[in-house]
């Protein structure tokens, strides 16, 4: 088999088993026309696929920095160690978690579309500026005599500005799609926003892996460095046009008829509050601020796992042997399969066993995250960390899309979606930072001795921190999940009966 069609045949393989789980996906009827559900798909695809992408040119800095710690830098040291990286990464999500304080309520003010374009124009620029950067230092091009003792500061700047457009992206989708699907469909579009998470994991990972093996040169294996920031924003560029001709806001701007989406905003045709009395109503809101709590707990979870694991993998593997298996070779495929599988589940349990209540998925999920975290604690030098690790983000993976593509939508109300999205997802982000800053300083220091990697961050044993501080973070995680368990949004007026909630169910306390 052709090279080039051994490596397009998982993908279009993959794109088929999304295609066939989507096509398989129970169907909730809540009265929406043919055309009607045709529009929604050409409204919500482009703007999914748009925010894939931005995952490509937000965690393709993992793969970047893999290639850096393999290349020595004026001093001797590698371009980018375990500390800059967690460094970088850490002040990138403080952004990013900051972020929603502006960017939920313009989003909630100027709209969703909007929003994405603006997010998706930066997330550009920046990664361009990062492919110059990286070009010139590799290259000896303009700025490379700064860029060889500054390449780390450089690199924390282009990327805390990447990260702040890229946190439009989970806003906007939310809002957009809050006004298209009605609170009772919205866990199947939970699984829907899993699956979009996890083909943005695969580009990032195997894609960008990928790229950077492509463009490498003859004897110099650094050069497609460039190419992990420069191929994601060909790709961004793409589909930010796309958004612009397709998507819209709301279903009347599509042509379509509006709806009541029986949401916590459900009955309020007032006008838009301002935006400290949206976030004081937000902040106040036991329901809200739990699950912000929860999914602090998700992100430190779900980075933890996602950015570390090939690089424990990596700096091991003379004693450990795991990157010739199969989690690492298949590292991103793997965690889109287990993405999907996680949303899927997630969101059909949601809907058709707990009657679209959130907090129950996220206790059964955090249940497993806690089992896998104390596994890993003794098992993290076995062949069995690989199938584990894949086990445990298609937990993280199902609570994130559940809480921050869905519980967001339910109880901020599709007025009020862009505050409450921004909320719950910048505490997803400031538990990464909490993730990334814990791990920059705990985890070992990588040495090269004649181009390659030595000292502590060789031995696994030094690797223990890594697994050991899941584990209370897990647990957090499950305690607050339960007391989420009942939680169900309230409308301000009495639903039709199509919208009207499940009569069992009570607002959380």
């Amino acid at each position: 088999m052709p090279g080039w069609l051994s490596n397009l045949l998982p993908i279009l393989l993959l794109l088929a088993a999304v295609a066939f789980v989507l096509y398989r996906l129970p169907k909730v009827d809540v009265g929406h026309t043919a055309d009607f559900r045709r529009r929604r798909v050409a409204n919500w695809l482009p703007l999914g696929l748009l925010y894939s992408f931005l995952y490509m040119g937000r965690y393709n800095l993992e793969v970047a920095k893999n290639a850096f710690s393999t290349l020595a830098g004026p001093s001797g040291n590698p371009v980018m160690g375990n500390q800059d990286f967690g460094i970088i990464f850490g002040i990138g999500t403080v952004v990013y978690g900051f972020a929603f304080v502006i960017n939920g309520p313009l989003t909630d003010r100027i709209g969703g579309r909007a929003s994405i374009l603006i997010g998706g124009a930066g997330a550009i620029v920046a990664n361009v500026l990062m492919g110059l950067a990286s070009l010139s230092l590799l290259h000896g091009g303009p700025g490379s005599a700064f860029l060889a003792t500054n390449m780390v500061p450089t690199l924390t700047a282009l990327y805390a500005f990447n990260m702040y457009c890229q946190s439009f992206g989970a806003v906007s989708i939310v809002k957009v799609n809050a006004a298209w699907f009605h609170v009772r469909e919205r866990g199947v579009f939970g699984a829907i926003f899993g699956i979009l998470i996890s083909l943005g994991l695969y580009f990032a990972f195997d894609w960008s892996r990928l790229v950077l093996a492509v463009f490498a040169g003859e004897g110099r294996p650094h050069d497609g460095i460039p190419w992990v920031f420069f191929v994601p924003s060909v790709l961004l560029l793409v589909f930010w046009v796309l958004n612009s001709m397709l998507v819209r806001d709301t279903p009347g701007e599509a042509g379509q008829r509006d709806f009541d989406t029986g949401d916590a905003s459900s009955g309020d045709t007032g006008p838009q509050l301002p935006v400290v009395a949206v976030f004081r109503k937000m902040l106040t809101n036991p329901v809200v601020l739990t699950i912000a709590c929860i999914e602090f707990c998700s992100g430190f979870l779900r980075q933890a796992i996602m950015q570390w694991f090939r690089t424990f993998a990596k700096q091991t593997d003379g004693a450990l042997g795991l990157t010739e298996g199969f989690v690492f070779q298949n590292w991103g495929l793997l965690l889109c399969i287990a993405g999907i599988l996680g949303g899927v589940i997630a969101g059909v349990i949601s809907d058709h066993v707990f009657k679209s209540r959130r907090g129950p998925v996220a206790v059964l999920l955090y249940g497993v995250m806690l089992v896998g975290g104390l596994v890993l604690t003794f098992a993290y030098q076995s062949p069995v960390v690989g199938p584990l690790v894949v086990v445990m983000s298609m937990a993280v993976i199902g609570v994130h899309g559940m809480l921050s593509g869905t519980a967001s939508m339910d109880f901020g109300g599709k007025k009020n979606v862009g505050v409450a999205v921004g909320i719950i997802d910048g505490f997803v982000y400031l538990g990464t930072a909490a993730m990334s800053l814990t791990y920059a300083f705990a985890l070992p220091k990588e040495q090269l001795v004649d181009g390659k990697l030595a000292g502590p961050a060789t031995d696994p044993s030094n690797w223990f921190a890594w697994p050991v501080a899941m584990v209370p973070i897990a647990l957090v995680g499950l305690v607050l999940a339960f007391r989420v368990w009942h939680a169900y949004p309230e409308p301000q007026k009495k639903a039709a009966p199509a919208d009207r909630k499940p009569s069992d169910a009570s607002a959380a306390g």
